[in-house]
């Protein structure tokens, strides 16, 4: 099987990409869907105001911020910024302005209050 390769998405090309409805405030554009037990790679794109409530790392979480402010409890995170969660630690994720975050998930997460 050939690699998927996606020539400058870094650098704006995931403007030209497809996106769908993820949650409310967000769309996803799948780069590589995976199952319950398979690892997955997407581009969120989260309006302003748009957040994920407190979720638990079952493994890995790896973001790179593409553009705009991401924050979570532990702080703000600027374009460029690499965000890693490590399995068994948990957060909520918001942003003010809207962002674009590159995410790769070893594993889904467990949401773990969905009334926020």
């Amino acid at each position: 099987m050939p690699n998927i390769a996606y020539p400058a998405l870094i650098h704006g090309g995931w403007r030209d990409l497809a996106f769908e409805h993820f949650r409310d405030g967000i769309t996803v554009h799948w780069l590589l869907k995976g199952g319950p037990a398979e690892p997955s790679v997407a581009i969120l794109n989260y309006r302003p105001g748009a957040g994920v409530p407190r979720h638990r790392h079952a493994a890995l979480e790896t973001i790179v911020v593409l553009e705009g402010t991401q924050s979570d409890e532990n702080g703000d995170y600027l374009a460029g910024s690499v965000i890693l969660n490590p399995v068994g630690t948990e957060h909520s994720v918001w942003t003010k302005d809207g962002c674009v975050v590159l995410i790769q998930w070893n594993l889904p997460v467990v949401i773990l209050d969905e009334t926020k």
